[in-house]
């Protein structure tokens, strides 16, 4: 199998997209922890995909303020079943507003029919989400209000919130 790549300039630097040639499989900020991780050893670069022109599009309309909807894009991260779980929750918390790592263990420990989860287990899902940006890990906190944990870099971070409108005098930027 090959996976297919094309970049996006952002406000945030370059974008790097990655297509199975039919749904999106990735898109990582440049210099992102976990870059590329959940790719095919063989990729070739082209920008004629339709997946790639939909997301392109949809990070137009994002990074001009306005608020796309995910279902209009045909998402399909790569991991495990706990991963997938933890990812598909971040796709589902509003545009807008914050969560925190505990919250989300909450949701994942229910769904998975668990009395607890480890809010450093989701942690580490959260980080290696493929998909950046549009399943919205960025939305996460820390309890204390602390904007941790984006691989994407803190300023990335602090820059998609206040361009998604959060208040960001109830959050701290270590």
């Amino acid at each position: 199998m090959v996976d297919r790549l094309t970049s996006y300039q952002s406000p945030i630097g370059e974008l790097t997209l990655a297509s199975n040639g039919e749904q999106l499989i990735g898109l990582w900020i440049a210099d992102q922890k976990y870059f590329a991780s959940t790719l095919e050893q063989n990729t070739i670069e082209t920008n004629d995909l339709p997946i790639f022109e939909k997301t392109k599009t949809w990070l137009d309309q994002y990074f001009s303020g306005q608020r796309p909807d995910v279902a209009n894009l045909e998402l399909a991260p790569r991991g495990s079943e706990f991963r997938q779980i933890v990812w598909q929750l971040l796709a589902e918390i509003p545009y807008g507003e914050v969560v925190t790592y505990g919250h989300i263990a909450q949701k994942v420990a229910t769904q998975m029919g668990k009395s607890s989860m480890s809010s450093q287990a989701v942690g580490a899902a959260i980080a290696h989400n493929p998909i950046s940006i549009i399943i919205a890990c960025h939305r996460v906190v820390a309890s204390t209000g602390d904007l941790t944990g984006y691989a994407g870099g803190i300023a990335n971070k602090a820059y998609l919130l206040t361009l998604e409108g959060v208040d960001m005098k109830q959050l701290y930027i270590p």
